[in-house]
């Protein structure tokens, strides 16, 4: 790849970058997104984190890890019933932290 294609490449990326970010502050609210769009795209964000972080959880290297000696599993588990029933975020992230430490630590 030349200097030049790749002088076009990042120009490009970066116009498709800029349009894509700000068309709903250009058009605004002369745009009306259909209910259910607006809808749907409110679980947006959840949807992102879990999709980065489960590949994370269930893998070690290029293989599925689902043993109960995956200590990223094992934190997650915890984490997540924590916050399922507590509904604290800073515990939950503190559980699974121990857990993690404490099973990289022995295993």
């Amino acid at each position: 790849m030349t200097d030049l294609h790749l002088d076009l490449l990042i120009v490009g990326l970066t116009a498709v970058t800029i349009v894509t970010r700000s068309l709903f502050m250009i058009v605004g609210d002369r745009l009306l997104l259909p209910r259910r769009l607006q809808q749907g795209l409110r679980h947006a964000p959840v949807c992102a984190l879990v999709a980065l972080i489960v590949p994370q959880v269930l893998t070690s290297g290029a293989d599925l890890d689902l043993s109960p000696l995956n200590p990223r599993l094992a934190a997650a588990l915890v984490a997540a019933t924590i916050m399922h029933y507590r509904r604290d975020m800073l515990s939950a992230m503190c559980a699974g932290m121990m857990v993690l430490f404490a099973l990289r630590w022995l295993v």
